[in-house]
């Protein structure tokens, strides 16, 4: 087992969610970084390089979408893996996602926080063999 701890991102407006992930995360060893809107998120992602990012779409002052482009556009962030948890749920805004770089893509509703942490444990064992 490593002894670094693996860094999330958390950019989620509601601060319930943020906490329940946060405590979640946490029990699971991680480092756990919050945000409460996408301005803020953007700016920790690119001060603390996370080894992955949960990402919400919905958030003030800068969408979850528009995060992901500057994160996929920077050199020094495009290979953070990046899960959206959101709860929109239509085709479109799911291929909207993956296609600007998201490495996963989970709807809120349908996933308890421990299989969202599985989820962010196989993307991350995904990005090492890469």
């Amino acid at each position: 087992m490593q002894n670094k701890k693996i860094k999330i991102l958390i950019i989620e407006d509601d601060s319930f969610l943020l906490g329940m992930y946060a405590a979640k995360f946490n029990l699971e060893k991680f480092e756990v970084i919050l945000a409460e809107d996408g301005e803020k998120g953007l700016m920790l992602a690119f001060k603390e390089l996370p080894d992955v990012i949960l990402l919400d779409i919905f958030l003030p002052k800068k969408n979850g979408f528009d995060v992901l482009k500057e994160l996929k556009g920077d050199e020094s962030a495009k290979k953070i893996p990046v899960i959206l948890l959101t709860n929109l749920s239509q085709k479109s805004e799911i291929e909207q996602g993956l296609s600007l770089g998201a490495a996963d893509y989970l709807i809120k509703a349908h996933f308890m926080p421990s299989e969202v942490v599985e989820k962010v444990k196989k993307t991350l064992t995904l990005k090492s063999t890469n």
